[in-house]
């Protein structure tokens, strides 16, 4: 379960009209944080990532599950699994979508006559309901117990996980996995982005970006003149 903070923090990031995976995001983050606090390791950053990306699904977000080709079959399958947990609805494939629409348009094909008959008979089949008495329908259950996890699956899978390094949650690794991904997007893709980064972030957290962006460049430039200057005694 994602921590009371972490929630907090994403939906206030959707009131502020944050991009979902930028509420998703804060998931990520607390997965990294537990790595690094020792809590339970992981086998790559990738995984470090998608356990993130599946507590925020659970927890509400509306993440959308990846597109065909953008992720293994198993993995989209667990991702719509993951929305139908945090929404406590199934998402309706085009087959079942395609079906309800077909007795809609058969109808909307039909005669005025036949169309008059057919209100006959919802009329008549509603003054029956009337006079009928009116049934007790069950409580519904909730989507929280219709979604609860299996608890030896849960223990498990954590005992599994603290098997697993911790240098997946490392700079060097996170880093790469950075450049990996944006190396996948086009540069109109993140243009957009960091564009829209700017009306959503604020004076204050662009102020701060910008600071860690010139420590990160200070840190790297003193590693280049270190470097220099062990390769030039």
């Amino acid at each position: 379960m994602p921590e009371k903070s972490t929630i907090r923090r994403a939906q206030q990031d959707r009131r502020e009209g944050k991009a979902p995976s930028t509420q998703a995001g804060e998931f990520v983050h607390e997965e990294i944080d537990h790595i690094r606090e020792g809590k339970h390791g992981a086998r790559s950053t990738k995984q470090a990532i998608a356990i993130g990306l599946s507590k925020a699904r659970r927890a509400g977000v509306d993440l959308p599950p990846p597109k065909k080709g953008e992720a293994s079959e198993e993995t989209r399958r667990k991702a719509e699994r993951d929305v139908e947990a945090g929404t406590g609805r199934k998402r309706a494939s085009k087959k079942t979508a395609a079906k309800k629409a077909a007795p809609r348009k058969a109808a909307s094909k039909k005669s005025p006559a036949t169309k008059k008959s057919a209100t006959r008979k919802t009329a008549a089949k509603k003054s029956t309901a009337r006079k009928a008495p009116a049934r007790k329908s069950a409580p519904r259950k909730s989507a929280s117990k219709r979604a609860a996890p299996s608890k030896t699956r849960s223990r498990a899978t954590t005992k599994a996980l603290k098997r697993e390094g911790r240098s997946a949650a490392s700079r060097s690794a996170l880093s790469k996995q950075a450049k990996t991904a944006a190396r996948k997007r086009t540069a109109s893709d993140r243009s957009a982005a960091a564009r829209k980064a700017v009306r959503t972030k604020g004076a204050e957290a662009r102020s701060e970006a910008a600071r860690k962006a010139a420590r990160t460049r200070a840190r790297h430039e003193g590693r280049t003149r270190h470097n220099g200057a062990a390769a030039h005694p």
